[in-house]
């Protein structure tokens, strides 16, 4: 598995910031209450000290108990509405972030679905889990603990140093001489954070395509006996993330007793200084003192602090940019179309296609072939041959290089995306159902399919019998990629689906090769009742299935052998008859 490295972002790349708050423009009103509430805040707690040392120099060595008393309550009025707009503050940046990132979400999962599926080929599926849930997580604290909080301790800072210096400037500088030691720790501490925190995102995100991979495949794991081969690998990807994660660990534990030393000296400082004036009679004020120490109790934490904001302002950086990667990748189907047929006949025309997932390297050349309304063509072949890539590109998951292909006449790209599809009803060979009831999985969420036309496209196809034995019928929950059903009533749910959706176009995937000879003979009643009426392409690995097919397109590596009717194709004495004899060679030896 290819692991992701990503470099280290910038924490002031203006660009990506202003992008990321572009998606705060629909809550502007409730983004300006948050910046009022942190610079109200950012003024209100530093009059603290002040109420303190009013208290101590004025009302005590005066002996007013009336005054200490007013002070008291001016004190606890003030502690309390600093916690109700620290609340306020709170509860409302973490509402901000939360909404942004969940319209963040939605677009980015939306994106997601528009993708061709050439990107999901080469994209771990871990990766993009991690981009829609991890990294879209770490963004909602950009806005909580990031910009807002950062703005706010920066903002606290400037007023607790104005009220200092407006109380006593010389006190202020002893006070603050420590602080260069202190902002060069920070810087320090940052700097290593930051690539500690950039290896432990890098570690999340290679875990999760790790796991997701080998649990989706575990069944491969278990038969090739592989479990101690890839546990050895899980250990070796999770000991790189229990390093980086100890690496940050490591620094906060060396950085903040760093940061409780210069502090104790600077209080250290202003204790020594403060005690020489007063016992020297130079007019040092007791109640100064001590709420100098107060202040620097509130000036050295947003320091502390402000190297885990920069440094959570830094990884969101880092996240957006993988995010509006995503955001920004082309590989998304074209849907320029408007035409939306009222007729759909469903006759099918390839004219000269070629197609290449990587370029020049070809994988369909030159292929041309129609189906006519209500015909049955199949596409036979060895593995490789292009089958499967005919079908992709009928419905448009992928894009041709070179040639056309037409429905009815039009171009697909002159279709409209939706009604292109609505109108294709396509049944893979590897039915996909996901962990829903069986309801939910043939009308995929589509409040227009009835269950009366549940229920009757599933008789049809055979399958409403076993549905109804089934604890809950259709509404029994088939669990993640249908584990509770047997191959064959995976298929047959896959039917009925099809089914239900009308479709003009039928594409099958060989829907037979991996069942028993009596759930086969049900799949293929369940085919031909599917089949009746629609234009039908059929890729066939079993030739008997497709014997009574209209016409039978011989392909081998991408181009087109031979073409005919079965009876022809064996006359002919060539590629067909040759692959005939091979299947049927016990047979025939009889």
């Amino acid at each position: 598995m290819e692991k992701e490295k990503v470099k280290t972002g910038n924490i002031v790349d203006f660009k990506v910031l202003q992008r990321l708050f572009g998606f705060a423009k629909p809550y502007m009103k409730q983004f300006y209450l948050l910046v009022f509430l942190t610079f109200f805040l950012a003024v209100l707690v530093p009059i603290r000290p002040l109420i303190v040392a009013q208290a101590i120099d004025v009302y005590v060595p005066k002996g007013d108990y009336s005054g200490l008393v007013t002070m008291l309550i001016i004190l606890v009025l003030h502690l309390i509405l600093s916690a109700v707009v620290q609340y306020a503050h709170t509860y409302l940046s973490g509402w901000v972030g939360q909404t942004i990132i969940k319209d963040i979400r939605i677009k980015l999962y939306n994106h997601i679905l528009r993708l061709k599926l050439k990107f999901f080929d080469k994209t771990p599926i871990g990766r993009l889990v991690t981009r829609n849930v991890s990294d879209i997580e770490t963004l909602s604290n950009v806005f909580s603990e990031g910009v807002a909080a950062l703005i706010g301790d920066m903002l606290q800072l400037v007023f607790i140093m104005g009220f200092m210096f407006y109380m006593d400037w010389k006190l202020t500088l002893i006070s603050l001489s420590t602080l260069p030691l202190l902002i060069f720790s920070t810087y320090i501490f940052k700097e290593k954070i930051k690539v500690t925190f950039n290896d432990v995102r890098n570690a999340v995100s290679n875990l999760n395509s790790f796991v997701q991979e080998h649990v989706t495949g575990m069944s491969i794991v278990q038969i090739f006996n592989a479990e101690k081969r890839e546990y050895e690998k899980f250990k070796e990807i999770n000991k790189e993330h229990e390093k980086a994660h100890i690496r940050s660990v490591l620094y906060y534990a060396i950085y903040f007793p760093v940061a409780e030393i210069i502090q104790a000296m600077a209080i250290g400082m202003l204790v020594w200084y403060g005690a020489r004036g007063i016992l020297s009679d130079s007019g040092m004020a007791p109640g100064v003192i001590i709420s100098f120490i107060m202040y620097l109790q509130m000036f050295f934490r947003p320091i502390r602090m402000i190297a885990d904001r920069f440094n959570t302002l830094q990884m969101g950086i880092v996240s957006s940019n993988r995010i509006f990667d995503l955001l920004d990748s082309d590989e998304h189907i074209v849907d320029e179309g408007d035409y939306v047929p009222k007729d759909f006949r469903g006759e099918v025309k390839f004219k000269n296609v070629w197609f290449a997932y990587n370029e020049e390297e070809y994988v369909l050349k030159d292929i041309s072939f129609q189906a006519k309304e209500g015909e049955t063509i199949a596409l036979v072949g060895a593995t490789g041959a292009g089958k499967s890539s005919v079908i992709s590109l009928l419905s448009r998951f992928y894009e041709i290089n070179k040639g056309s292909i037409e429905i009815d006449g039009h171009d697909l790209k002159e279709y409209d995306l939706s009604a292109l599809r609505e109108k294709i009803g396509v049944v893979l060979q590897d039915v996909f159902l996901f962990s829903d009831t069986i309801r939910n999985n043939i009308t995929l969420g589509n409040p227009n399919i009835s269950d009366d036309k549940i229920k009757q496209a599933a008789k049809l196809v055979g399958a409403k019998k076993f549905i109804e034995r089934l604890p809950g019928g259709f509404d029994y929950n088939v669990m993640e990629r249908g584990s509770t059903l047997s191959v064959g009533q995976r298929q047959l749910i896959s039917f009925v689906r099809a089914m239900v959706y009308d479709p003009q176009i039928i594409v099958l995937d060989e829907a037979t090769s991996s069942v028993d000879t009596e759930t086969e003979e049900m799949i293929q009643n369940a085919i031909e009742q599917l089949m009746k009426g629609r234009t039908s392409i059929v890729i066939a690995h079993r030739l008997s299935t497709i014997q009574n097919a209209d016409r039978i397109i011989v392909l081998d590596k991408g181009e087109i052998k031979e073409t005919g009717t079965h009876q022809e194709l064996l006359d002919k004495n060539g590629y067909y008859a040759n692959l005939y004899k091979m299947q049927y060679k016990e047979v025939l030896s009889i």
